[in-house]
């Protein structure tokens, strides 16, 4: 679909600098040109009709420590998002996005995928089909992400040859968690990785903590890049076998203090993600606030604007421009080099973003789902004790680390009353609990700590990667509460506690909501309020639930089938030992 300005004239308000001028056509926009592929700032008349960039005049060159604008750049692409960890359909999260600048995304869809498969990627290139926003999907390369969990389909190497055929929009192989099976060489990993290549599309990697001759043989595979870099001297190794690192700074897994300041040296190899960002945070800002932050520490303007526009565009071979003549109209208008304001966003010539304002039509979605469990017992939850326990038991137990999606795993003991091992809310260990909701089976339950919470339950049907129910809370009757919401929804967040209660419903595949993006924002701020006033001290708490299924990643996670040693890649008993008599 082509997306045009003719016969549209657009005044930026308070810019003297900025000029536009319809001719024949086609409109003039004045401003200072931030050129990235010749690294040069000066001012010009960028001529933009049918949805080119027809022309750059420029001017006399100007001083890039000169900082009042309006300037003009390529428009900023997250080289690596879940667009429905966002919690909204494409068409919505395009809506937030190009206020703050962000003309492209590439989008992994694994989490659709893996509960309808290549029916939830086909439906998330529908939806975004009609939207002015430059989406690039790929081909869920993990879907189921292991056999330890129950997922809703799975993809084979044949759906994914049959995606990469079918839709020219599908333009890389998505992230290939299951880095043990590249070094195993696992025969139906190397197969999907074998026809990436052949069909010449990009690899995306997930190897976090993978260092040394490790690293060097998962790269060798053809993986191209890695976004779950903990600290800087894993992606130095990974940057030494040639891989590109991406900046990952989303509303639970926050890396950027960690890796930004390798720009410097390897802005070449280096890109901007968000990964996985709740409502909320989109609203409030994407990856224009990685490049404020990253020009506040004194990194060179190209080099950060080479990570958020640039090396992502050529890296995955987006259709979308550069501020070159020929181009597609892909650009932003900023205030100045200090405050960063966004004031206007372009995508294929046509303004979809003025000062602060979403221009692009809130279009309705349609419904897709799989929800097919019952609702639960309160005794359900209950975890017996080993006969002859007596009244205290030693357990496993999940510690979330705030930020991070890595866990680590503790070991506690807990009182035993009636037969049962209870929680301890005083000590801050409370019940965790993922319920399939593909069948209905018993839940499966464990203990963690860190989330908090004083009263209550939280829980979500949004649980990476298999999208179960994940619940925690202080009791098991809460917990039931909570989790039979979600059941009644068929889909959505929850938050109850003896006093209130509330839900923000997710009924696309149980992790979406058609609903106005804005308004979807500020429900789940209200969720996320009251889970912090049920005590949790955690940034993000329903972003950091949601990840306490994700068995890919280590220490100790929980998922449908019981508690996961990611460290082993076994389950693992929750009961250490026999109490103590």
């Amino acid at each position: 679909m082509e997306f045009r300005t003719k016969g549209k004239t657009s005044l930026l308000g308070g810019f003297r600098r900025l000029i536009t001028q319809k001719m024949k056509n086609s409109t003039w926009v004045r401003g200072k040109v931030i050129d990235l592929v010749r690294q040069r700032i000066a001012g010009a008349a960028v001529l933009v009709g049918d949805g080119k960039i027809e022309r750059i005049n420029y001017e006399a060159d100007e001083p890039a420590a000169e900082n009042e604008g309006p300037y003009l750049l390529p428009g900023f692409v997250d080289a690596h998002v879940h667009i429905e960890s966002s919690m909204l359909t494409p068409v919505q999260f395009a809506r937030l996005a190009v206020v703050h600048g962000t003309v492209a995304t590439v989008s992994d869809p694994h989490e659709i995928g893996n509960v309808l498969g290549t029916e939830g990627v086909e439906y998330m290139l529908e939806n975004a089909r009609p939207v002015p926003f430059k989406f690039c999907f790929g081909a869920p390369s993990c879907v189921p992400a292991t056999t330890f969990e129950t997922a809703g389909a799975a993809i084979t190497v044949a759906d994914l040859a049959q995606l990469f055929h079918l839709h020219p929009q599908v333009g890389y192989l998505a992230e290939m968690m299951n880095f043990p099976g590249v070094l195993n060489g696992d025969a139906t990993v190397l197969a999907k990785i074998a026809l990436a290549k052949q069909l010449g599309k990009p690899v995306d990697g997930h190897a976090p903590g993978l260092r040394g001759e490790a690293a060097r043989r998962y790269v060798e595979a053809g993986i191209s890049t890695d976004h779950e870099c903990f600290g800087r001297e894993e992606a130095l190794d990974k940057l030494g076998f040639g891989m590109k690192i991406l900046i990952r700074e989303g509303s639970a897994a926050k890396n950027f203090e960690a890796l930004a300041d390798l720009l410097h040296q390897h802005a070449d190899r280096m890109m901007f993600c968000s990964d996985d960002k709740h409502p909320d945070s989109l609203v409030e800002g994407h990856i224009n606030q990685l490049v404020k932050r990253a020009l506040a520490r004194g990194i060179d303007l190209f080099k950060v604007l080479r990570a958020a526009c640039l090396n992502p565009v050529r890296h995955y071979g987006l259709p979308v421009g550069l501020l070159q003549p020929g181009d597609p109209a892909d650009f932003i208008v900023v205030d100045n080099l200090r405050d960063w304001n966004v004031r206007q966003t372009y995508v294929d010539g046509q303004l979809v973003a003025e000062n602060g304002t979403s221009l692009i039509p809130n279009l309705p979605s349609r419904v897709v789902n799989r929800f097919d469990t019952l609702p639960k017992t309160p005794e359900q939850f209950g975890l017996p004790a080993p006969k002859g326990s007596g009244t205290h038991c030693a357990v496993r137990v999940i510690e979330v680390l705030d930020g991070q999606l890595v866990t680590r795993q503790v070991r506690a003991n807990l009182s035993v009353v009636g037969g049962l091992v209870r929680p301890d809310p005083a000590r801050d260990i409370l019940k965790i609990a993922v319920v399939n909701r593909y069948q209905n089976e018993p839940p499966a339950v464990a203990f963690i700590r860190n989330f908090g919470l004083r009263e209550g339950a939280l829980a979500s049907s949004v649980g990476h990667d298999s999208h179960n129910l994940v619940a925690v809370g202080v009791s098991d009757e809460l917990i039931a509460r909570a989790v039979n919401r979600l059941i009644e929804a068929r889909g959505g967040i929850a938050a109850v506690s003896d006093r209130e209660e509330a839900l923000l419903p997710l009924p696309i595949a149980g992790l979406m909501s058609g609903e106005d993006g804005y308004r979807v924002a500020d429900q789940y701020a209200r969720l996320d309020a009251l889970a912090k006033r049920m005590g949790s001290p955690l940034q993000a708490p329903f972003m950091s639930l949601s990840f306490m299924a994700l068995l890919v990643i280590p220490s100790l996670k929980l998922s449908d089938l019981g508690l996961f040693d990611g460290e082993r890649f076994a389950f693992t008993e929750v009961v250490i030992n026999p109490p103590h008599p």
